[in-house]
Parts: C-alpha cells; structure tokens; sequence
C-alpha cells in the first residue's frame, strides 16, 4: 500500500499528519535537480511502506529530514508525534551523518548508526528506504559526490541490506552503485549482455510453458511462475569467475516457481528433475539448510529443453516475500479485536534471536579503538562468522567464532603462541581454553623457555595454530597421545555448590582412573572456584572421555587437561 493509499483509507491517521506536516516544513525547499524535496520524504516513504513496515515507520520516513534540513526541533517533534517517531527520526538523523571519508571523523556517527539499529532495527530500513532513492537520483549529485556516495552504497548499505535478508534490496542498491565506480565495465556489460538477455526471456517462456503443463498434469498449481535476470553488478562478479565468458553463466535468467507450501516446493523438485536432468552437484537446498541471511529456496541446474543448461528456483510466497523484502517481511500484523475504525493491528517484530548479530555488533564496536579498521571490518568481515578481537596495542585481529586465547596467540606470532602460559580477556585471567568474543581485549602473559602443550590441540580452533602447535611438539613425547597409561592433571574451575567436588572425584574414580592429589582455590571474590585434579593411570582416548563426561556437571564452567 503507497503513503496515499493509507491516507485515502486513514485520512485522520499518523500517516496522513505526518505527510501534512512533512510538506508544509519543506515548503520552498528543491534538490540539485530541481523538484522538490518533499518529492524524496514521500518517495523515501512509499520504499518503507512497500516493504510492509508499520505505521510509526512510515511516519518517520516521511518526516526524516524535517529535524536535519528545516527549522523543525526534535522536542517539537516528540510534542506532534511522541516519543517512538522522534527516536525513529533521530536515529535516521544520525545515520545520515556518515560519509564515506575521512575515516578518522566517522567513527563517532557510525557507533551511533549502531547503536541506533541495535535499539531498533526500523531505523536502519528507514535509513535504507532513503538511500534507494537517493541513488535513484544520484545523477544530479555533482560528479565529485558521485563516486562516494556510490562506493558507500556498494560497500556499507548493500551489505547491511543481504545480511537483513533483504535480498532484493541488497542487488537494487549494488546495480544502481554499479555504473559510477565501473562506468566502463557498466557500458561494456550492457552491450554485450543485452541480446543474451532477450534471447535468454524467450527460450524460458518454452520451459515455462511445458513446466507448466506437466505440473498441471501431477494436479500441481503454482501460484505463479516468473522469470528472474541476474542483475548487472552480481553478473560481473560472476564473469570476473569465468573468464568473461557469458555463455558459462547458467543464471544469467533464471525460472521462478511460487508454490504453494514447503511440500509441494519438493514434489515440484521432483517432477522438474523427471523432465529434465540436473546438473550434478549442483543441487542446493536452501529450505531445508538456509542461508545465514535467512534465504530459503530450493535451486536446481538441469539440462533443459535443446540441452540448454538452466537455473531453475522453487520457493513458496512466504519465502519468495522473506527474500524481497528479508527481515522487514516479518512486521505482520495481526486483527486482534474490533471493526472499522475501531479495528486494533498488533505490530510482530521479529524474533530475537534473528538479531543476534545486530547486539554483538553494538558491543564490538563500543571497545573499538581503531576507525579505519573499524569501517573496513564493518564492510567486509563483520557479516562472516567471525569475531573480533583486540591486542593491548588497539590492533585488531579476526578469528572464527569459538577461537581460544591460544588462537589468538599464534596469530600474533610463532614464539608468543609457543610460550604462552596464561591469558587475560578483559584484565581478568581466564583459562587458555576460554572462547573469545567480539571486542575482547586480550593479553597474552608468556613465559620463557616454556613449550606448547599437546592438550591445546583438543580445544584451539584455528588450522594454523594447531599445525604450530604440533611443528613445536615433533619430535618430542608430548606430541604423541600417551597410549602407555601417565600422569595427566584436570584443571577444572566451576561455580561453588556444596558437595559439587563429591560429585567430580565420584566420576573420576568410576572412570577406574586413581586420584593422586586434589587442589582447590578460589578466584577473588568470584564465585567460581579452581580445582587441580592429579591423576595416575590414565591413557589420552581415557583422558577424553573422561573430560566429556565431566563437562556433563552443570556448574563446571571451563575445564582443560595435560599430560606431566
């Protein structure tokens, strides 16, 4: 529904004021091409409104310049629309801040662009609602803007667009940024792919046809079938992959099939693949595996009518609508009670636990020293399963998640990894098997002369470190797993509980394993304590065994071994 159809259906509603008060604050006011400004407050909120985003987002679409570009105060704003609008409006404001240069002046407005989607994910499609017709009008920015507000786009908005699932979004911003950072490549592309374009449209429109037929035929109605062309920027990152060579793009245009629900999704899967055959390995099942984005569908290569190879997609309406508009497709609303005007919509943000990503984000950046690291991990890697850590120094060092102290050791260097003997996160020491998380500061405390431990390699999580662990151990006996029956000490720390070291020894003794010696001790004022358990008797196969059933103690918190 466009802002004037919820006008016409509301005309006393939040909407409708706030298109009257957003025109007549941007009275007089044009843009570089001469129209009017309000012309991009309306078009900036009928992106938002397409997109199925609440009445309050609407509102704060059409009123996100007032404050920024008139005389318009925040408090007057929060006086004619309360205080939800104004903080959408504000946050739209700070965002609105950023430019992609400078680096060391920016880092200020993007923490706020963070926390400002941490607290609300709408400020953020607000912000893309904006940015869409900003590059829809890009060409009246003077030449010298151009270029920047395309490399933003491409770098910081398109991908912050995927990672939210909005799919579509993500490849429009991409297309639209494409021609101002690669005007060459843009008209060289165009040239050349516009009549496989076209000759591509019309073969589909056989497969269409005769799909059609035979899924009618198994008493299989999709809800509509439909052609999708690979945009321009993702094509050229494609071809970049094959040569150049077009003819070895299989989606260049690719068959849509809408079904009805999940089963039939599968059962067209089927009948497709008894037309034509797939193309092995390249089967993927994003329905039953999605992608991190949340992307579902099914995708399938066959060789199709004249053995023309083809990409052909199966998804239902809900994932079709999740991959258009993503995470902004789950503002549902809900009748709860009441008819006409008295009616009453329930806005269903969505699940927290799809947002995870947004609060790690906010706590990494507020430990973040480093601007220009900063934005290059915002745009590349925050998006990975990775996280960020920070050395003492301020640098910045990328691990995979569940990376240990260990980890980031070898990562700083051969020597630091080799004689690390303990680890502080935070200023806290933790144990060496302790997992990072993005924006930790971590120290590492060496000792000299000190070796590797071969029960590193049963936590660290990086390749590289245990390939330095074990090049540091050849040749001695600590490599190799005791197979023989040795010494081995469990260092275990675990929240106090009465008769919580009772329950540890019992496992222990049950494993058939003798116990030599037990320490304990406490950290501080914790409430965690350390045990240093010394056994006898007691191979490595054992030793692992015998720590997963340990783990199995709920207070038991971190737990390590080695071999004396």
């Amino acid at each position: 529904m466009t802002v004037k159809e919820s006008i016409k259906k509301n005309p006393d509603g939040i909407i409708a004021r706030a298109y009257a008060f957003a025109e007549k604050s941007h009275k007089g006011q044009s843009r570089k091409n001469g129209e009017a400004y309000f012309n991009h407050a309306l078009a900036a909120a009928n992106n938002v409104a397409s997109w199925n985003l609440d009445d309050e987002s609407v509102a704060a679409a059409l009123l996100h310049d007032v404050v920024e570009d008139t005389d318009v105060t925040l408090e007057k704003l929060k006086r004619e629309f309360g205080e939800e609008i104004a903080f959408l409006v504000d946050g739209v404001t700070k965002i609105g801040k950023i430019r992609y240069r400078g680096i060391e002046n920016q880092v200020e407005n993007l923490r706020k662009m963070l926390l400002a989607l941490s607290e609300d994910i709408r400020v953020i499609i607000i912000k893309l609602g904006d940015r869409l017709h900003n590059m829809k009008t890009l060409s009246s920015v003077p030449r010298e803007k151009q270029r920047r507000i395309a490399l933003e786009t491409m770098e910081i908005y398109s991908p912050i667009a995927y990672r939210l699932g909005m799919q579509h979004l993500s490849g429009e911003l991409e297309d639209l940024a494409f021609p101002y950072i690669y005007p060459q490549e843009y008209t060289w592309l165009k040239k050349e792919v516009k009549d496989a374009y076209e000759k591509r449209a019309k073969y589909l429109e056989r497969v269409k046809k005769a799909l059609l037929q035979e899924l009618q035929k198994n008493k299989l109605h999709p809800l509509f079938i439909d052609f999708r062309a690979k945009r321009y920027a993702s094509l050229y990152k494609k071809l970049l992959r094959y040569d150049m060579d077009i003819n070895k793009i299989y989606d260049l245009v690719a068959l849509r099939v809408i079904m009805e629900n999940v089963s039939e999704c599968y059962a067209a899967l089927g009948i497709v693949h008894n037309l034509w055959p797939p193309v092995p390995g390249r089967i993927k099942d994003y329905i039953a595996m999605p992608k991190p984005n949340g992307y579902r569908s099914l995708h399938t290569t066959i060789i199709c009518l004249d053995e023309v190879i083809t990409e052909i997609q199966i998804k239902t309406k809900e994932m079709h609508e999740e991959a258009e508009n993503g995470i902004a497709a789950h503002w549902l609303y809900e009748q709860t009670k009441g008819t006409g005007k008295n009616m009453q919509k329930r806005s269903i943000s969505p699940d927290k636990k799809e947002l995870q990503w947004v609060e790690q984000l906010r706590n990494w950046q507020k430990e973040f020293s480093n601007p220009e690291e900063f934005l290059d991990s915002l745009k590349i890697d925050f998006f990975r399963d990775r996280i960020f850590v920070i050395t003492p120094r301020g640098e910045v060092r990328d691990l995979p998640v569940g990376a240990t102290p260990i980890d980031f050791a070898y990562q700083i260097h051969s020597d630091v990894g080799n004689s690390c003997s303990g680890a502080k996160v935070n200023g806290k020491i933790v144990t060496l098997d302790h997992q990072l998380q993005s924006g930790n500061v971590v120290e590492i405390i060496t000792q000299k002369n000190k070796k590797p431990s071969s029960s590193w390699l049963n936590f660290v999580k990086t390749a590289g470190a245990r390939n330095k662990i074990k090049s540091a151990l050849k040749g001695s006996d600590s490599l190799a797993a005791p197979t023989k029956l040795a010494r081995i000490e469990f260092k275990i720390t675990a929240e106090d509980k009465l008769g919580l070291l009772k329950d540890v020894t019992t496992i222990i003794s049950r494993a058939h394993v003798n116990i030599v010696s037990v320490n304990t001790g406490g950290q501080g004022a914790s409430k965690f304590h350390v045990l240093k358990i010394l056994c006898d008797g007691i191979n490595k196969d054992k030793a692992e065994k015998l720590a997963i059933k340990l783990k199995s103690v709920k207070e038991i918190k971190e737990l390590s071994y080695k071999f004396i």
